[in-house]
């Protein structure tokens, strides 16, 4: 590969990452796998992390920094990344995890050695604001079946998507959709990379997922490690709240009329459809979801709920107005 293309692109997208953003560029560029690029997109940031990044860019020619005028929320940030990038493999970084020395070399390994796998991750475990170890995430999906509605089933249990900080295909990536503007975007991106592919899971820890209180999962799911269990039981309390997640991922939903758990249902349904499913596919995945999903219809009523307060919140602003 030349300098100018390198096998693997980094994209690390962040806003407000001055607490960790050292340690884990440092993680990154302590990788024995060394022919990478490293794309910063900063989301408008008000702490130093413009500074400590450019700090970076002056110390190895690798990293680029891109800084957005405004904070366009998560998901246009995590595409940007995709798009400034030239590699054959792609990797999303958070600005606050850290990766064992030889995560990405392994993960490439397994990407080279077999085409019929598209992303390669491992196991991880939780570490706390200081780096020090909290519990092992115990979620294993068995998303490298050859078989795509199995893939679709597992990835529709309740998991922390912890696969996208994966070594990727970026020809793979190029054949879905980007990430949208809305709550388990994250999710519903992976489902349709698994029903392109196949997943390979490294049976080893080498990625350490830190929790702390401004995390986004911290912030919207009250307690995120009940779901470091694929045998917890799942409860409605520990529904993300993805009227804020809509907002986090795409700032311009603010003050919106959304209807959020009705758009996840939706692109369920549009991933399966896009995917030229066969019709004993299609059947499959559809009883997974209705398998997955049963229970959660409260949500689609409330969504309608709240809709129609407020356009009778707005009618009576108007009103009193006029």
């Amino acid at each position: 590969m030349s300098k100018n293309q390198p096998r693997l692109s980094i994209g690390l997208p962040v806003y407000n990452g001055e607490k960790f953003i050292q340690e884990t560029i440092d993680s990154l560029l302590s990788q024995t796998f060394e022919d990478f690029e490293l794309i910063i997109s900063d989301n408008a940031s008000t702490d130093k992390t413009e500074e400590i990044c450019r700090a970076y860019v002056d110390q190895d020619k690798r990293i680029s920094y891109y800084r957005n005028e405004k904070n366009m929320g998560c998901a246009l940030n995590f595409n940007r990344v995709f798009e400034l990038s030239s590699g054959e493999y792609f990797k999303w970084a958070a600005y606050d995890d850290l990766y064992a020395p030889d995560f990405i070399m392994k993960c490439v390994e397994v990407l080279d050695h077999d085409s019929n796998f598209i992303l390669c991750h491992s196991y991880a475990y939780f570490i706390d604001e200081y780096g020090k170890f909290i519990r092992n995430y115990d979620v294993h999906l068995k998303t490298d079946s050859p078989k795509r509605h199995e893939r679709f089933h597992e990835l529709l249990h309740k998991h922390l998507c912890y696969q996208i900080f994966g070594v990727i295909r970026a020809s793979a990536l190029r054949k879905i959709p980007p990430m949208g503007g809305y709550g388990h975007t994250d999710g519903i991106f992976l489902l349709r990379l698994g029903l392109l592919g196949r997943f390979y899971e490294i049976p080893e820890y080498l990625f350490f997922a830190r929790k702390h209180p401004q995390q986004s999962m911290s912030m919207f799911i009250d307690n995120h490690l009940l779901l470091a269990n694929k045998d917890q039981k799942y409860s409605l309390s520990m529904m993300p709240d993805y009227y804020a997640y809509s907002v986090w991922f795409d700032s311009s939903n603010e003050g919106k009329i959304i209807l959020p758990h009705w758009r996840i249902f939706w692109e369920h349904l549009l991933s399966m459809w896009q995917s030229s499913l066969s019709l004993y596919e299609y059947i499959y995945c559809s009883r997974s979801m209705y398998q997955q999903l049963r229970g959660t219809e409260y949500f689609l009523l409330q969504d309608l709920l709240r809709v129609l307060q407020t356009l009778w919140q707005r009618w009576r602003k108007a009103l009193i107005e006029s």
